[in-house]
């Protein structure tokens, strides 16, 4: 796929690396889309075909939706360990607790790292070997780590991580479980960045979310996600923003969606920042055009603790196209929002949980509905973070208690 930069800078695209940002403006470069000539009902019923296939591409939640990536030459060289097929369930109590009729959860902490991550790795992996990468590199609050690490092994890759002072343990396990040679940077996830760019060099291929082939792979979770929905698209879509990929994800997919004819409309986009981390919730409700990064972010949700996130452009663009918002919340309603999705029997990371307390401010103000159909994005799973789960949980149950009086009949929540 060829390339260009994700501001209007002119610059030629002989200039441009995929993995690095632009030389002229330091935007991050995006691939330009070649979407496939064929009829939506075609690429629907090819898709659904793939899913009872046993070959191993054609199983991966990713590489079954190949006619909207990047292409490869040789389907042999994909590096897969069978991402995404992460299902989508019905909110029972954390419907109730934010006060929507259908709330839809899709749970992409179920992937086989336990993050979101897996889904533009395995894409961006592949792509490394095709380009004759010995040695894949990252900045990392822990997730894109673990991820890396894992299918660098897959792929018989060198894989080197930057990670910043406070990463959570387990996280750091799975990289090392995976034989990634850790760099620890004393700072924040934006100084790990900024010293990963500055010590990459022409043998290194960088798997951060600047990278578009990550873009390119994270997309096919709403693909999915509309597919499980039978293409019945939902009012709003909402998720955490750290390094805001996974946002600039979702508009890319559905730029696609709708000009092949796949959904006859878009959704509403709602990004959640933690009150300690929020650049972009801070320029998107200043209308300032330019995002100010934040020196010393603080919050209790270490995946989206990011000061200056990089895809922030292509973030606000997403946003702009859906008649979108960014919203912040506090990290207590954060921490109280994992404890009400561990009553409903899923459980995720508190960076995911940010998604959940987002719609339930977002209702509180009337930007949501009740009669609005929901889908709620988690992206990490609960066992990233062990050690901090219990106090949600009751913390959860004191909430439970003192707000809602709930029954349970045939799996459902009725209001007592």
């Amino acid at each position: 796929m060829p390339l260009q930069c994700s501001e209007p800078c002119d610059v030629a695209e002989d200039k441009l690396r995929e993995d690095r940002v632009c030389t002229s403006c330091g935007a991050p470069v995006e691939l330009i889309p070649e979407r496939p000539s064929i009829a939506a009902k075609a690429l629907r019923d090819l898709w659904s075909t793939r899913r009872v296939s046993l070959d191993s591409v054609n199983c991966s939640g990713v590489w079954r939706f190949r006619e909207l990536l990047p292409a490869v030459q040789d389907t042999e060289t994909v590096v897969t360990l069978g991402e995404g097929n992460t299902p989508v369930l019905r909110g029972l109590m954390t419907s109730q607790y934010v006060d929507v009729l259908e709330l839809s959860i899709k749970h992409l902490g179920w992937n086989p790292t336990g993050s979101f991550k897996d889904t533009g790795m395995t894409v961006a992996v592949t792509r490394a070997i095709a380009r004759g990468a010995s040695v894949v590199v990252c900045a990392s609050t822990g997730n894109t780590a673990a991820s890396m690490a894992a299918y660098a092994a897959r792929a018989g890759l060198r894989a080197r991580v930057f990670l910043p002072r406070s990463v959570a343990a387990a996280k750091v396990a799975q990289a090392e479980a995976y034989g990634a040679e850790l760099v620890r940077v004393d700072g924040s996830f934006d100084d790990a960045l900024s010293e990963m760019l500055r010590s990459a060099d022409e043998s290194t291929y960088v798997l951060n979310s600047l990278n578009p082939f990550r873009i390119a792979g994270q997309k096919t979770a709403v693909i999915e996600l509309m597919e499980q929905l039978n293409w019945v698209v939902p009012d709003v879509i909402a998720l955490p923003g750290g390094n805001l990929g996974n946002l600039t994800a979702c508009g890319v997919a559905l730029d696609d969606m709708l000009s092949l004819g796949l959904i006859d409309r878009l959704p509403r986009l709602a990004v959640v920042q933690a009150e300690g981390a929020n650049p972009f919730v801070r320029m998107w409700r200043s209308g300032a055009p330019r995002l100010s990064p934040l020196l010393d972010p603080k919050t209790i949700a270490t995946a989206i603790r990011i000061g200056a996130p990089v895809s922030w452009r292509k973030a606000a663009r997403a946003l702009q196209a859906t008649d979108g918002i960014a919203v912040d919340v506090n990290d207590d309603a954060i921490a109280e929002a994992r404890g009400v999705i561990g009553r409903d029997g899923i459980g995720c990371e508190l960076g995911s949980a940010a998604a959940l307390a987002g719609i339930r401010t977002l209702r509180k103000e009337k930007w949501i509905s009740a009669e609005d159909r929901v889908a709620c994005l988690l992206t990490g799973h609960l066992l990233k973070e062990p050690d901090t789960a219990g106090a949600d949980a009751a913390q959860a149950a004191v909430t439970f208690r003192t707000d809602f009086s709930t029954s349970v009949e045939y799996g459902s929540i009725s209001r007592g």
